[in-house]
């Protein structure tokens, strides 16, 4: 439409789009104090029977997030990890509030919550895996995205949000 179309133009020749979570931690000490090493020795102690943890895909503000492998079903699988000091810091019932939300949305462009649980005191969800690159890789190479590939994603976003939003979800970190 002609107002995406706008804000994008108005937005060109800025520079990277980064999350606000992103300018904010640099304000903030390390996501996890907690060794990524000894989490995973705990994650994977904690987990044996059900997932093979493989290596962290990512972290977040509150979360470490892993590829594993969902031993009954066979299928690569993305495990969320609240981090251990957080808990311990601000307690665990945001990280319970997004997994409960996590669960009642069903819709293309939102990651269906496949298992969530507690295991040696870490709070965890399951997600399915998605191969490929992200989106901030994406621009990292190549710094532009076509007009197409940008009209497409900002729809299947814009509708994953209007879904949510209709269920009174408001996501703080798109």
């Amino acid at each position: 439409s002609d107002e995406v179309l706008s804000l994008l133009a108005a937005h060109e020749g800025r520079g990277r789009l980064d999350s606000i979570a992103d300018q904010l931690a640099g304000l903030r000490p390390a996501a996890a104090s907690v060794p990524l090493a000894e989490l995973l020795g705990r994650v994977r102690g904690a987990l044996r029977d059900r997932y093979r943890v493989e290596r962290e895909l990512g972290r977040g503000g509150m979360a470490i997030v892993l590829l594993a492998e969902d031993l009954k079903h066979r299928r690569p699988v993305a495990l969320k990890v609240l981090q251990p000091d957080l808990a311990l810091g601000i307690g665990p019932a945001r990280f319970l509030r997004e997994i409960a939300i996590a669960a009642q949305l069903a819709h293309p462009h939102i990651l269906p919550l496949h298992d969530s649980g507690e295991a040696d005191g870490l709070l965890y969800y399951v997600m399915p895996y998605v191969e490929g690159e992200s989106l901030r890789d994406r621009l990292r190479q190549h710094d532009r995205l076509s007009l197409t590939d940008a009209m497409r994603i900002t729809h299947q976003v814009a509708d994953a949000l209007s879904y949510a939003h209709g269920r009174d979800v408001v996501h703080r970190d798109i």
